[in-house]
């Protein structure tokens, strides 16, 4: 058939729903025999099976289409029609079509489901889009109607820009995800932060300060920094290598200021009113003032100028060190810590003698990393640097103030299933064993594997592969909610894995296709978060021999899988063996002549 037979079939079925009296949604047909063609490859509407079409419905339909519950009623009518047109012009006997009639009918109620399923987490996730770029363009969610403004200005643009503001969104919003941290009880940070040196400190100067005049830029006089300084044992300052910090009670005064611990204003000092709140008993008084405190004297934001000294250079640049240790699973050593920010100052920098600021830097940073301890802010540990519970928290809270995704283990345990498998995206394996455990003991283990299930029907490769791994962590009392799902075909096969590992009857060893295709389902999944050369390297910690390798690479050009041609061509630009990556080079060329040839229905 010529390769515009959907255009020619769509076009025949008009004529013949005219003639019969009949209506039919045009679009729905088209959207229906151009997936057939497209993506399952037909080169004939007469070759659709009673599997093809629970595969259409079922697969290709949600993954392909956006659709709403509301439309499922018109695409099972336009497909019924589709079926009688085949019928009644002898492209398919009156049996032939009869079954693939009854498919339909079959499958429907589970084509209605997934659509749902689907449909909810389409809005949901919209909902979450529209409410972040609202959010990035300073819009109140309590205004309504300043919202309703944004949203018609936004509906007005042009589609090109709206796609484009919308992947902008998206792409920052990956960038501001951090790793899970476990929570802190706010009992133990607030008595951290009333143990705090920092908290110490300040209030000191605080009350030395009293009320007294100030100069006309509102600080210190030089005789009372002289003064300021010996009370507080601030006098000699602090020294590592060769740099010394001469500026460390002003740096203290100006953080006090802004925090509203000292009152600075019109030539007079005085105590502000945050000054009883950090002495406070009530722990949420005594964190809501410490908090702009900490802020203030880790994020200094110097300008720079040729004038800006490697200490204060460093300051600038500690709240990244910061993040990075939040980011850390483990303790960081302080060597890899300064090389790390070397490499940033060299890039962020234009700095006249390089070599002799490098030493200064290092310096600068070892004296500052030593405040930070002392503060209560960062802790040894073994020849390693981690934050305190302290600093763990307030570092949090200055990342949830900039707009970052900070979760908590622990606090998706009540959430669905689809919301756990989204979030597990961003965890370690430690922590995503735990937060796993968690959601799984507020689960019922039936109500745990149906939801999953669902995520496997409905998600993408990643998402399956991580909800196929939880459900392994689920016992045999779920065998019946497994066994019953077993029929939808992107299920099947981890259903039938799941089944066999619990030592359910009705288990049994994957076919050859399915294990090619789980293979490849398992690996695309890993090319969604992952460099395609780490996606290759974890794969095949549990791949067999390279000579049993090489013989699976060839054949998985075949799989069905949408996927194929990517994870081929991940293999073979990053298997070891050269015998093995060159052959998945040629299957990666095969898998996209087939799907070329399948387009042009050849």
């Amino acid at each position: 058939m010529a390769d515009n037979w959907v255009e020619s079939t769509a076009d025949d079925l008009r004529r013949w729903a005219d003639e019969h009296g009949e209506t039919v949604d045009g679009q729905g047909v088209g959207i229906l025999l151009g997936l057939a063609r497209e993506e399952m490859g037909l080169a004939d509407p007469a070759e659709l099976t009673p599997d093809g079409v629970r595969g259409l419905l079922l697969e290709v339909f949600p993954e392909t289409v956006v659709a709403a519950s509301d439309d499922v009623p018109t695409v099972l009518d336009a497909f019924r029609k589709i079926v009688a047109y085949l019928r009644d012009t002898g492209a398919v006997t009156a049996p032939d079509a009869a079954a693939l009639a009854a498919e339909i009918d079959r499958t429907g109620p589970e084509f209605a489901e997934v659509v749902a399923a689907v449909d909810s987490e389409e809005r949901q996730a919209a909902a979450e889009v529209v409410s972040g770029l609202l959010q990035a363009d300073g819009v109140s969610l309590d205004d309504q109607e300043a919202v309703d403004a944004w949203v018609r200005e936004f509906e007005a643009l042009p589609e090109a820009e709206r796609y484009a503001r919308t992947e902008e969104y998206l792409r920052r919003a990956g960038e501001l995800v951090v790793p899970p941290v476990r929570p802190v009880p706010r009992a133990e940070v607030a008595a951290a932060a009333r143990g705090s040196g920092l908290t110490g400190t300040i209030l000191a100067l605080a009350e030395w300060t009293g009320e007294r005049a100030l100069t006309e830029h509102d600080t210190l006089t030089d005789a009372d920094i002289d003064a300021a300084g010996a009370v507080l044992g601030l006098d000699t300052p602090r020294r590592y290598g060769q740099m010394e910090d001469e500026g460390e009670l002003e740096r203290l005064w100006w953080a006090a200021v802004e925090a509203d611990v000292i009152t600075a204003e019109h030539g007079t000092a005085s105590q502000g009113p945050a000054c009883d709140d950090l002495q406070s008993d009530d722990d949420d008084a005594l964190l809501a003032a410490w908090l702009p405190l900490f802020e203030a004297i880790v994020v200094p934001g110097h300008d720079y100028v040729d004038g800006l000294d490697a200490l204060e250079l460093v300051q600038n640049e500690m709240t990244g060190v910061l993040i990075h240790l939040y980011e850390q699973e483990e303790p960081t050593e302080p060597e890899i810590l300064v090389g790390a920010l070397l490499g940033h100052v060299d890039e962020a920098y234009d700095l006249s003698d390089s070599e002799v600021m490098a030493t200064l830097v290092q310096d600068a940073f070892h004296l500052e990393l030593t405040t930070l301890e002392e503060w209560g802010i960062v802790e040894q540990s073994g020849d390693g640097r981690a934050l305190t519970p302290l600093g763990v928290w307030a570092v949090r809270e200055l990342l949830l103030a900039d707009g970052f995704t900070a979760p908590l283990i622990g606090e998706l345990a009540d959430s669905r299933a689809s919301e756990l498998i989204a979030g597990l995206t961003w965890y370690r394996p430690e922590a995503a064993d735990e937060e796993i455990d968690g959601w799984l003991a507020a689960h019922d283990a039936k109500d745990a594997a149906a939801d999953l299930l669902d995520v496997m029907r409905t998600g993408g490769p990643g998402a399956r592969n991580l909800a196929a791994a939880v459900l392994h962590r689920i016992g045999p009392e779920a065998a019946g909610v497994v066994r019953a799902a077993q029929e939808h075909p992107l299920v099947s096969p981890y259903a039938a894995l799941w089944l066999n590992a619990v030592g359910d009857p009705s288990g049994r060893e994957l076919a050859r296709d399915e294990y090619l295709w789980v293979f490849v389902d398992t690996v695309a999944g890993m090319l969604e978060t992952a460099e395609p050369e780490e996606a290759v390297e974890a794969a095949l910690i549990d791949a067999p021999p390279e000579a049993e390798m090489k013989v699976m690479v060839d054949e998985l050009w075949r799989t069905h899988h949408p996927g194929a041609a990517d994870v081929l061509e991940a293999l073979g630009a990053h298997h070891p063996d050269r015998a093995t990556a060159k052959a998945a080079r040629t299957a990666a060329y095969k898998a996209r002549s087939a799907h070329q040839s399948a387009h042009r229905g050849v």
